[in-house]
C-alpha cells in the first residue's frame, strides 16, 4: 500500500472521527430549545445551563478533529483542498462563522444572568450546531455526486450548484443523525427529569431519521455512480449503517442507553467508511468529465512530503487520542440540575 491510499485513509478515520465525537455535540446544540421547555424562566435557564454543560469540558476538543482533517487535506493533498475550498468556499465560509459564534457562545453566555443576554448565545449555540451539521453534509454528498470541475481541476460552478436535492436530502440526514446521537448522548450524561425526556424524545425521533437514512441511501443509488463502484447489492458496510440505526432504535426502546449510543456511533462510522469506499480512488469527482477528477495520484503532494507526514502522525496521533481519551475519562460522571459548572 502506497502513502497516497495511507493518507486517503487516514484523512478519511480524521474526518469520522470528527462526525463520531462533534456529532452528538451537534446534536446536544440542536435539541437545545426543544428539551428546556417550561413555565418558569429560572427552571428554563437551570435546563439549558445543565445541557450545555454535558458538552462544555469536550466541545473544543472534538472540533479539533475537523482541523486537522482540513490540515492534513492541504498538505497530503493540496489540489484537493485548493478546489473543493475555492468550490465550497461560501459553505465552508459559513461552517466556519458558525462554528465561530457557536464557540463564542459557550464563553459569554454565563457571563450576564439578563435573560436577553444568554438568549442571544443559546441562538448561538443552535445555530452554531445546526448549520454545521448541514452544510457539511451538503459538502460531503457533492463531493460524492459530482461538481463542475474542469481539466486544470479548477471548480466552475457556483453555490447554488450545491443545493441540489440529492445534497439537501443527505444535509438533512447529516442534522436528523446528529440529533439522535446528541439526545442519547444526553440520556447517558444526565439525570433526573430532562434524561426521560431526552429518551422519550430519541424514541420519537428515531424512526424519523431511519426513514431519512434509507431516503439518502436509495438516493445514492440514482445521484452517484455507486452501481458501478460497489455494483447493484453495495455490500455489507452500507446496509451495516442502516442496520445500526435500527438497532439503536431497538435498544433505546429498551432503556439500554449505552447500546443506542453506540449503534448510533456506528452508523456514522458505516455510513462514512461507505462515502469514502465509493469515491476512491477518487477525491473529488467532477460532473462535467469523469478523466477531470481529482484522485488520490494526481492531487496528492511529493513523496517526500507524505514520508515526513506519515512520520509525524505516527509520534503525535497516539498522543492526541491519550489525552483526548483521558479528559473523556476525568469528565465521565453523570450530570444533575444542581450541577453547578456554568458554560
Amino acid at each position: 500500500m502506497d502513502l497516497n491510499i495511507v493518507w486517503f485513509i487516514l484523512i478519511a478515520v480524521l474526518y469520522i472521527g470528527f462526525f463520531i465525537l462533534e456529532g452528538f455535540d451537534f446534536g446536544v446544540g440542536i435539541l437545545l430549545p426543544f428539551l428546556s421547555r417550561g413555565k418558569e424562566p429560572e427552571m428554563v435557564d437551570r435546563k439549558r445551563r445543565l445541557i450545555i454543560n454535558t458538552i462544555g469540558p469536550h466541545w473544543d476538543g472534538n472540533e479539533v478533529w475537523l482541523l486537522t482533517a482540513g490540515g492534513a487535506t492541504f498538505a497530503a493533498f493540496p489540489e484537493w483542498y485548493a478546489t473543493m475550498f475555492s468550490g465550497f468556499y461560501l459553505a465552508l465560509f459559513l461552517v466556519l462563522l458558525a462554528l465561530i459564534y457557536r464557540g463564542v457562545s459557550f464563553e459569554f453566555r454565563s457571563k450576564d444572568n439578563n435573560p436577553r443576554w444568554r438568549k442571544l448565545w443559546d441562538w448561538g449555540i443552535i445555530l452554531g450546531s445546526l448549520l454545521p451539521a448541514l452544510l457539511l453534509g451538503v459538502v460531503f454528498a457533492n463531493i460524492l455526486r459530482g461538481v463542475p470541475i474542469d481539466a486544470e481541476m479548477n471548480y466552475v460552478g457556483g453555490f447554488f450548484n450545491l443545493l441540489n436535492p440529492y445534497a439537501l436530502l443527505v444535509g438533512l440526514t447529516t442534522v436528523a443523525v446528529c440529533t439522535l446521537y446528541g439526545a442519547i448522548f444526553l440520556t447517558l450524561k444526565i439525570e433526573g427529569d430532562l434524561a426521560q425526556t431526552a429518551r422519550i424524545f430519541a424514541i420519537r425521533f428515531w424512526i424519523f431519521t431511519a426513514i431519512l437514512l434509507l431516503a439518502a441511501l436509495v438516493a445514492t443509488y440514482f445521484f452517484t455512480d455507486i452501481p458501478g463502484q460497489l455494483g447493484v447489492i453495495p455490500g455489507i458496510i452500507p446496509l451495516a449503517g442502516f442496520a445500526a440505526v435500527l438497532l439503536a432504535g431497538f435498544f433505546i426502546r429498551k432503556r439500554k442507553d449505552g447500546l443506542a449510543f453506540t449503534m448510533t456511533a456506528l452508523t456514522i462510522v458505516f455510513t462514512l467508511t461507505a462515502f469514502f469506499i465509493i469515491l476512491f480512488p477518487r477525491v473529488m469527482v467532477s460532473s462535467l468529465n469523469p478523466e477531470y477528477s481529482l484522485t488520490v495520484y494526481n492531487a496528492s503532494s511529493t513523496q517526500y512530503t507524505l514520508t515526513i507526514m506519515t512520520v509525524v502522525a505516527l509520534i503525535f496521533v497516539p498522543v492526541v487520542l491519550l489525552y483526548q481519551g483521558w479528559s473523556y475519562w476525568i469528565f465521565r460522571k453523570r450530570l444533575t440540575i444542581d450541577s453547578h459548572l456554568e458554560y
